[in-house]
């Protein structure tokens, strides 16, 4: 029987707990829930950490979330020991909230980052603290050049959104694909843009990952180094910068997600 997944990240990056009932326990562990706010690995973003809390008050620790045999199958991946839920069970959903909005910042960063070095995109890889995007290009360039052309999408703070194409459109229009070796995820019928920008003015790619809603929320960055790893291939290492990433005053947007105001 096929059970489809709910995933409700994909309408609301800023989810970080809901309900849910357990549909399925896999014999490697893998909890499956009818629907949920974590993000499964994906496009180089990694899964999201958390737990997920039962009626008696006691946690199952989750420390990783990943896709099962197809995209529509989501897995939640207890800690070792930890005592599995029934199938039914009602649950509440926790997820890492400072670890994903770190993660969040770092994925638009990257996107920013795409728009500064408009080259195809050979690998990428999205970090809590660093990130690194590959890029099929053999000019030489400054990494200060780089941070202060990231500085100022940043502090022109530009809207950042999802719009949805189907299938159909994404493969009449293979150019908006930046990537080089990857393709975007399809097969549910239609695949999200991330637009950054009025009228994605700045920048419109597809994407499955989690993003912040304005280029202000990544906070400060910068290009730490510029390997190169080929004739034709330039590997950007982006960070932030401060203490574990506190590059702007984070506790609106941390109130932003758990719907306090200030």
């Amino acid at each position: 029987m096929t059970r489809s997944v709910t995933a409700l990240f994909r309408e609301d990056f800023y989810l970080s707990t809901c309900e849910a009932s357990v549909t399925a326990i896999l014999e490697d562990g893998g909890i499956e829930l009818d629907q949920t706010c974590f993000y499964a690995t994906s496009g180089g973003q990694p899964g999201d950490k958390g737990f997920l809390e039962r009626e008696d008050g006691s946690r199952i620790e989750i420390i990783d979330t990943r896709h099962g045999a197809t995209k529509d199958i989501i897995l939640h991946i207890p800690a070792e020991g930890a005592r599995m839920p029934d199938v039914g069970e009602k649950l509440v959903l926790h997820i890492d909230w400072p670890r994903r909005y770190r993660l969040m910042r770092m994925h638009t960063a990257c996107h920013l980052l795409s728009v500064v070095c408009p080259f195809p995109i050979t690998g990428a890889a999205v970090g809590e603290e660093e990130s690194r995007v590959d890029f099929d290009m053999s000019e030489l360039i400054d990494k200060d050049q780089v941070t202060a052309a990231l500085m100022k999408l940043v502090h022109e703070n530009h809207p950042v959104y999802v719009q949805w194409i189907t299938d159909e459109e994404l493969a009449a229009n293979p150019a908006i694909v930046k990537s080089k070796n990857v393709r975007p995820p399809m097969g549910l019928g239609r695949v999200s843009l991330v637009c950054i920008g009025e009228n994605s003015s700045v920048d419109s790619q597809p994407c499955g990952g989690t993003h912040v809603s304005e280029t202000q929320e990544v906070g400060a960055i910068h290009i730490a180094k510029i390997e190169k790893k080929g004739k034709e291939n330039r590997r950007f290492r982006i960070r932030f910068c401060g203490a574990r990433g506190s590059g702007l005053r984070l506790s609106a947007f941390y109130d932003h997600a758990s719907g306090v105001e200030r």
